[in-house]
């Protein structure tokens, strides 16, 4: 049945989930094509951390090494390109196009994670990555015990005020008019130090050094070191159309324990799955796991 199809799988998504499934399939010897655009959501971020023996590495570099790792592979093919379609054949399997042409596979793995959407300030690119980050598991410690604002419009900014803490109490949490924090949660803030400041926020402020104030409407700059920003959102699978699969609330694909989709031959992982944007060592799990799940299913 293979030799009917131009691969046993075809993934996705380049990132630490797809690279990590592709490793496993390699060494698996199924017959494995990745397909990534190179533009991943944390470009703009120097260093990313917490990635065991590889804390502090350049996300780019981190791709660059997995997909180096590959080339020793004979049965591992890697393109740069962007996927258009997935359209199921009778009797199983999937051709997929792409702006190289396309692909017939017997399986399929999703691994292009999310799109962030951050919030509308004019200056806030210009740090992004830099002193203004939307991980605080990931970049939290880098600012231990210094002036941090969180600046969010979500229902969850308490939660999130609360873990930031574990990290500085000097923190201000600017909910831009719209994000929810009730008067329990801001009493639970205040015992710990934290200010929730309820204006509206019109800009950052900075220089070369980086971040040093936030700028709200009423013309105030207060001063800050960091921000954290909580963004939306957005999985982007207008390419996968085709499959018809299973979305939840948030819109991440619904998936089983396993990473095996609503339509059979295609599975997903990293986060384009629920619980959503996670650290990059456990999408790389993620897709370890998966790519088991895979190889067995293909038997």
């Amino acid at each position: 049945m293979s030799e009917q199809f131009d691969w046993d799988v075809v993934i996705v998504g380049g990132g630490p989930a797809g690279l990590s499934a592709a490793l496993n399939l390699a060494r698996a010897r199924r017959r494995t094509l990745v397909l990534d655009s190179n533009r991943p959501r944390n470009s703009a971020t120097f260093h990313s951390h917490g990635f065991l023996s590889r804390d502090g590495i350049s996300p780019l570099e981190l791709r660059k090494l997995g997909r180096e790792e590959l080339e020793q592979y004979p049965n591992v093919a890697f393109e740069r390109t962007i996927v258009e379609t997935i359209v199921p054949l009778d009797g199983g399997g999937f051709t997929l196009t792409h702006r190289g042409g396309a692909v017939t596979t017997r399986t399929v793995l999703i691994a292009t994670g999310l799109r962030e959407v951050l919030p509308k300030l004019p200056t806030l690119r210009a740090f992004y990555g830099t002193s203004i980050h939307s991980c605080m598991e990931c970049d939290g410690y880098e600012y231990a015990d210094r002036p941090i604002a969180l600046i969010g419009h979500s229902d969850d900014l308490a939660e999130r005020a609360l873990l930031l803490s574990q990290w500085s109490r000097d923190l201000i949490v600017f909910t831009q008019g719209i994000g929810h924090v009730s008067e329990t949660d801001e009493a639970a803030l205040a015992d710990r130090g934290i200010r929730v400041d309820r204006r509206e926020v019109a800009d950052v402020a900075g220089d070369r050094d980086g971040l040093n104030g936030v700028v709200l409407a009423d013309g105030e700059t207060i001063a800050r070191e960091a921000a954290f920003v909580r963004p939306d959102y957005e999985t982007a699978l207008g390419y996968a159309e085709g499959l018809q699969l299973a979305l939840d609330a948030e819109g991440l694909i619904v998936v089983d324990t396993s990473g095996r989709t609503s339509t059979a031959g295609a599975y997903a992982t990293g986060d384009a799955t629920p619980p959503g944007p996670q650290q990059l060592i456990v999408a790389a799990g993620d897709g370890a796991e998966v790519a088991a799940t895979i190889n067995r299913d293909l038997l």
